[in-house]
């Protein structure tokens, strides 16, 4: 598995080493866990900018939100 290294503040890694010995979870696993939920919502993030950019430069009308016909 590859690796990287990262350097925190000594406060993250004062908060990180207690949630760790709190909970019997590596550091790693937090640090790791943490990565891919800022990765996750940032590529959501890019994916609507990107949805928002098309529509705003298609020919396309809106639909009103009261018109919407929502799964039960």
């Amino acid at each position: 598995m590859p690796q990287i290294n990262i350097r925190v503040d000594d406060e993250t890694e004062r908060r990180l080493q207690y949630l760790s010995a709190r909970t019997g979870r590596s550091k790693t696993f937090y640090a790791t866990e943490a990565l891919t939920q800022y990765l996750d919502e940032n590529e959501d993030y890019l994916l609507a900018k990107d949805a928002l950019e098309e529509f705003t430069q298609s020919n396309d009308d809106a639909i009103d939100l009261a018109d919407v016909v929502w799964p039960a």
